[in-house]
């Protein structure tokens, strides 16, 4: 081995200070409608590009191999087409559009993770509003983008949870803090027989409706209005309960206060869902459940990413039993901690 070979080199910090510019890459591309003016397989030369985007020729010519070198695009000859995960993921109106939540990271959460340094010193979040309220608020760009970043998470994650636990024995499921309904919606389009309640604020209800009747749900997948932070209950009668990405808002106290309200509230013999980016028991990675613990203390006071380990020892404080991790793959979520309330209580 040389010793060109044994250098250290700068290049992983080359890409970690570049990363930015990757990222906004792409969010310019969807914001531009790129891959949904590409979709069902339509090639176009250079030229036919700068005219379908609205652009000038040499933005067209820059933006090009950039998206190509990403793996967003393809380059077929003199013509350039979505690559496979564009076109699964990309294109507005695909079940699993991920848009959104691009859209939402671009304008939101961006100029967030610009004042970190301010967050970490002073552990106060940079994005809530001086009278307190979060990014949960009602206000028109939450609606038009929060919600739909976290409809496209929680859609795939419902499907690879599907795909992880047979959901055949279950009826009802409640799905807390469940945003517009993507995991019931997506649990009750598998699983016949299966009904499900998203428990949501106020606001966001007519969303959850919305988004069933689009799936030809409607009647299947309900809305429930409440905020389980300061409800002294759940809603009763279901046999699953279901929280994806909400424990990571809340400290470990809020956390274990919330499981005991799931076992209350829970059929005996039903079963709780914790979906997460689950860090390893040693809290040294992976990178997107480390990183989403630093985004949890720009956006909101109090959470962060928690190990299946500590997800465990929480249920068992509350009386769950039957423990186990069921792992999958999706952006929202890389694994189930599922607990189970004993048949006779």
């Amino acid at each position: 081995m040389t010793i060109a070979q044994q250098r250290v080199t700068q290049h992983p910090l080359l890409e970690l200070t570049t990363g930015f510019m990757r990222f906004k890459t792409f969010a310019a591309a969807v914001e531009l409608d790129v891959f949904t003016k590409l979709a069902g397989g339509r090639e176009v030369t250079q030229s036919e590009f700068a005219q379908l985007v609205g652009l000038q020729e040499r933005p067209a010519r820059l933006l090009l191999p950039a998206l190509v070198a990403l793996e967003l695009l393809e380059k077929n000859g003199d013509t350039y087409r979505n690559s496979a995960v564009a076109e699964e993921f990309l294109v507005n109106d695909k079940p699993y559009f991920f848009g959104g939540f691009v859209q939402f990271y671009s304008h939101a959460m961006y100029k967030g993770w610009e004042h970190l340094v301010g967050a970490l010193q002073a552990n106060t979040p940079v994005l809530a509003a001086p009278d307190g309220d979060t990014v949960f608020g009602p206000d028109d760009f939450m609606i038009r983008y929060f919600w739909e970043a976290m409809h496209a998470l929680a859609g795939f994650t419902g499907l690879a949870l599907s795909e992880a636990y047979d959901f055949s024995a279950h009826r009802r499921v409640l799905d807390v803090g469940g945003g517009s309904g993507g995991i019931p919606i997506e649990l009750c389009r598998r699983v016949p027989g299966l009904t499900g309640t998203v428990y949501e604020l106020a606001h966001v209800c007519p969303i959850v409706e919305e988004k069933a009747a689009a799936a030809g749900l409607a009647g299947v997948v309900d809305a429930c209005a409440g905020d389980f932070t300061t409800d002294d209950a759940l809603p009763s009668g279901y046999d699953a309960m279901v929280l994806s990405q909400v424990l990571h808002v809340l400290d470990e106290d809020s956390s274990r206060a919330l499981l005991k309200k799931c076992y209350d509230a829970l059929e005996p013999g039903g079963a709780v869902f914790i979906c997460e980016l689950l860090l390893d028991a040693e809290r040294t990675g992976p990178a997107p459940a480390a990183l989403m613990g630093l985004n949890m203390l720009i956006a909101h006071p109090g959470g962060e990413n928690y190990s299946d380990q500590e997800y465990l020892s929480w249920l068992a404080g509350a009386g769950f039993v039957d423990l186990e991790v069921v792992r999958f793959e999706a952006a929202g979520a890389t694994g189930a901690v599922i607990g189970r309330k004993p048949a006779g209580n």
